[in-house]
């Protein structure tokens, strides 16, 4: 049986893993768990659509503010429907 060629993320994806199972073990005391909002049943998912550079920036913005980008666009949104509200 021959095997499947891999794709250019097979290697991304192991690396990953190995680095997760390596550090893991460490922060796991140290690190705060957050609790999946995927699981959550007072959140629900939703779909939008940015232009790729505007995505790129909340992105940048997301990491360089230690936050999700979902925290980010729930507080713009909440902001916006107060200020509709107002």
């Amino acid at each position: 049986m021959s095997k499947k060629p891999s794709s250019r993320f097979d290697d991304l994806f192991s690396a990953a893993r190995s680095k997760t199972q390596e550090t893991s073990s460490e922060s796991t005391t140290a690190k705060e768990t957050k609790k999946s909002k995927s699981r959550d049943p007072d959140y629900v998912r939703t779909t939008i659509y940015l232009p790729k550079q505007l995505h790129q920036q909340l992105k940048v913005a997301a990491v360089q503010g230690d936050k999700d980008m979902s925290e980010i666009i729930e507080g713009l949104v909440n902001a916006w429907v107060q200020s509709e509200n107002a």
